[in-house]
């Protein structure tokens, strides 16, 4: 099985966040399972460039990827480079899985593929729902999807990473076939035993590409009614412009006393994660989520939105919690949680073993191997 992975951004643009470390992850094992991948990605690293030779194929943990050059510095990520290249190499491949959507290299890939005859798989990432259509860029969305991305998408195949993902696809598009796998989640084999003290404040944790998408608006103004000690602890980067207006929520509900901003983190992800009570992810819109796996993995207590992909699995297991997006239902949430120190250290104490099983490696493999030569089969 040949298998062509397309995405904007690989590793290591971080900066991108959970996605371009799930599409690194799948092509890692994914070779270790004894498949022939390639990646075609772009030098987009935000706003920068990341510095790797381009057009020749290099081995990234034992992945072949080529960077190609993109000409624009936004995120349509144009490159004619790897567009050239897809067209010339496509057809030596059994299958060309192209990574999220409006882009014009994942929209451009998905056309050639197409017209040269290869089967296309679709993993929008969480950039193909309702609300994609509402937020930024929304008027050159709607043109992209009435001209040429709805007669496409018929025409593919489409991963999902949720229930709720499959069901927001299915009011906008019905591809050949939908079908359902999680991401894979990049974790510690080993967790740490100790706990953050529970007597005093809960210890808050945001941690997230800082955007309009996340909702960390709506947690600053639930913060504005929470009763009970807390602090928050918001990591992660977005645009200079938009964490300004955050922090003037801040200033303006008089809660910057009880936040630390400590921007991007990397490395050291799993021990902050480890050393808090509860990390918040009130999202107006998130196909899976793999911060909450990850935080789970280490056995931090999540609250999510009912809008993350990953809420059904939370609360069926008892995870966290799952509240309605409204700064009321929030601030209500948080002043039960510091109460509930029992719950707390019970689910600190299963999570990590939880979520090792049901998202073990080899069998995520499996599924996705098995999803590819359905495909195959099927062309």
């Amino acid at each position: 099985m040949k298998l062509l992975q397309i995405n904007a951004s690989y590793k290591p643009a971080y900066i991108y966040g959970g996605p371009t470390m799930s599409v690194s992850k799948l092509s890692e094992q994914l070779v270790k399972a004894g498949c022939v991948v390639e990646v075609f990605t772009t030098t987009a690293n935000g706003k920068d460039e990341l510095p790797v030779k381009q057009n020749e194929k290099v081995d990234v943990n034992s992945v072949g990827v080529t960077y190609f050059k993109r000409l624009t510095k936004d995120h349509s990520h144009f490159s004619p480079a790897l567009l050239r290249r897809q067209w010339n190499d496509v057809r030596k491949f059994d299958l060309v899985h192209v990574h999220a959507w409006w882009n014009l290299v994942s929209v451009f890939s998905c056309w050639i593929a197409l017209i040269r005859g290869v089967p296309v798989l679709l993993s929008p990432r969480g950039t193909l729902s309702a609300y994609s259509f509402t937020n930024r860029n929304n008027f050159p969305k709607k043109i992209i999807h009435q001209l040429l991305g709805k007669h496409l998408l018929k025409r593919c195949y489409i991963h999902v990473t949720s229930p709720r993902e499959k069901e927001g696809i299915e009011t906008i598009i019905h591809p050949r076939d939908i079908i359902n796998i999680p991401n894979f989640i990049e974790i510690p084999d080993d967790v740490s035993n100790a706990v953050p003290n529970q007597a005093g404040a809960i210890k808050l944790l945001f941690f997230s590409r800082i955007e309009e998408k996340k909702g960390l608006d709506i947690l600053l103004n639930a913060l504005a009614t929470v009763t009970v000690p807390y602090h928050l602890t918001i990591a992660g980067g977005g645009d200079a412009g938009y964490i300004e207006k955050l922090k003037t929520i801040a200033e303006k509900n008089k809660i910057s006393a009880h936040i630390s901003w400590i921007g991007f983190q990397g490395s050291n992800k799993f021990d902050l994660l480890q050393q808090h009570h509860l990390m918040v992810l009130p999202s107006y819109d998130e196909n899976f989520g793999n911060v909450v796996i990850e935080s789970l993995s280490m056995g931090t207590a999540v609250l999510i939105s009912k809008q993350v992909g990953l809420a059904a699995y939370v609360a069926e297991n008892n995870l966290g919690w799952v509240c309605e997006l409204e700064k009321n239902d929030i601030s209500r949430f948080i002043n039960l949680i510091q109460k509930e120190t029992g719950t707390l250290s019970a689910i600190r104490t299963y999570a990590p073993g939880k979520i090792r099983d049901d998202f073990n490696e080899d069998n995520l493999t499996r599924k996705y191997i098995e999803m590819y030569n359905q495909i195959i089969n099927n062309a």
